[in-house]
């Protein structure tokens, strides 16, 4: 089982989360943050995986560091579960529809931490969790995971089903990438390494 545990302790937050890449997509999720709960628990549910997740921050402030906090241990825990990534497949893209929005999201387990984000947000806030959060959740994540990532919310009038349709793309696609292909010898790269 790919899995990994990690903990955080700052002056901002407490976290402690575990994933299980080889999941089927149940989680138990409490960071505080209602909507980023919900988004979270979509990502996981679609990319397959078991995400555990406690995180006591400084909402007093706002809930940036709890989001960012918290995509920065999941990149760390994506990291550490996939191993030296032998016989994954690398790269993973997907399409997902939420009625009248449609997000796009393409992964390559890389190495190489770039995010380009492209999705304009009508409203601040969805529920308790600033729209513009969702950038700063995906970047932590992407660097700290080693990822490249594109993101692109294509369509959309409602910011609620524009911001799901993306964290369920996003899940869809790394849980291509992250899949394991028994044609795959050692890693899928021209340089024999993926770090």
């Amino acid at each position: 089982m790919r899995t990994a545990t990690f903990t955080r302790t700052t002056k901002e937050t407490d976290i402690n989360l575990t994933v299980n890449l080889d999941g089927s997509g149940k989680t138990e999720l409490q960071t505080g943050v209602g909507f980023f709960d919900h988004m979270l628990d979509a990502f996981s549910r679609f990319a397959q995986l078991d995400l555990t997740l406690t995180c006591t921050g400084d909402l007093h402030v706002d809930e940036h560091h709890t989001i960012e906090d918290v995509g920065i241990c999941l990149g760390k825990a994506i990291r550490d579960a996939l191993g030296d990534r032998a016989g994954i497949r690398r790269v993973g893209s997907a399409w997902m529809p939420m009625d009248e929005a449609l997000a796009f999201a393409a992964i390559d387990i890389s190495g190489r931490p770039y995010l380009a984000f492209t999705a304009d947000f009508a409203t601040l806030r969805c529920g308790d969790m600033g729209t513009q959060m969702a950038e700063e959740f995906f970047r932590a994540v992407t660097v700290n995971a080693g990822l490249t990532v594109h993101l692109n919310v294509a369509a959309g009038r409602n910011d609620h089903h524009k911001l799901e349709a993306l964290f369920k793309a996003f899940g869809l696609a790394l849980r291509d990438a992250m899949r394991v292909d028994a044609g795959i010898e050692g890693v899928l790269s021209t340089k024999g390494t993926l770090d």
